[in-house]
């Protein structure tokens, strides 16, 4: 595998290459996986002391956060595996679980598909990875979020013929993406 010329690109590559090995392992054979889709680590950059970079994989695309600093990572150790870290992006609030691979140490993660079996192309993944971490730093996105919770919180508390927020169709996934359901009898 050819050097990284900066950090960043050492990070990816580091990433590429635990979960490549990870697909060609554990993952081998399991029937969730996408077989047009790739290993591929998305617009890795530093964010507040930590890489931060979307993660493509045959089963998932996930926000991914991995220590920049040895003392990061002694103090990720202390971290109980599987734990919740909330972390605040200009899009909001969002909440990363605690991981660890024997190659690549401690890292975080915060899913935003999982499975990916409804990408038809890797292109199609790299389009959602950039577009979910473009929302990520989207201020506006945060608003529009709390529009969509406020208005959710008025149709649970309305009478029952109303949609629940369920039923409306808006999932995590697409407020991340900025969707939201069409209106009822549009097309």
């Amino acid at each position: 595998m050819p050097e990284a010329r900066d950090p960043a690109q050492a990070v990816s590559a580091r990433l590429e290459a635990t979960f490549a090995k990870i697909l060609a392992t554990r993952m081998d054979g399991v029937p969730i996986l996408n077989s047009r889709i790739e290993v591929e680590a998305i617009g890795t950059r530093e964010w507040n002391g930590h890489w931060l970079t979307v993660l493509i994989t045959p089963w998932f695309i996930n926000l991914m956060l991995l220590p920049e600093t040895e003392e990061q990572r002694e103090a990720w150790g202390k971290l109980a595996l599987g734990s919740s870290v909330p972390y605040i992006f200009p899009a909001g609030r969002f909440a990363f679980l605690v991981g660890e691979d024997g190659e690549l140490g401690r890292y975080q993660m915060c899913s935003l598909f999982s499975p990916v079996l409804e990408f038809e192309s890797h292109e199609a993944a790299r389009i959602a990875a950039n577009a979910a971490l473009e929302a990520l730093f989207d201020a506006g996105a945060d608003d529009a979020n709390a529009k969509e919770t406020d208005k959710a919180a008025a149709q649970a508390s309305a009478p029952a013929s109303s949609p629940s927020p369920a039923a409306s169709g808006v999932s995590r996934r697409g407020l991340i993406m900025g969707k939201v359901a069409p209106e009822k009898g549009s097309v």
